[in-house]
């Protein structure tokens, strides 16, 4: 059963869940959390820019 998750505010601790998720998806380690929204006040592209260039 997958487990459907809304991310409140994309800040660090959201954005390292998301990479955590994403790197085991992309590693073929199977998991049952999807991510089906993320609450945030900053528009997409700059969360986007966050998510690609923030260590």
């Amino acid at each position: 059963m997958t487990i459907r998750v809304g991310v409140n505010g994309f800040g660090r601790i959201g954005r390292n869940f998301y990479r955590a998720l994403a790197t085991q998806k992309a590693e073929g380690r199977a998991t049952d959390i999807e991510i089906v929204a993320v609450n945030d006040l900053t528009d997409i592209n700059t969360l986007a820019h966050l998510l690609k260039f923030d260590s």
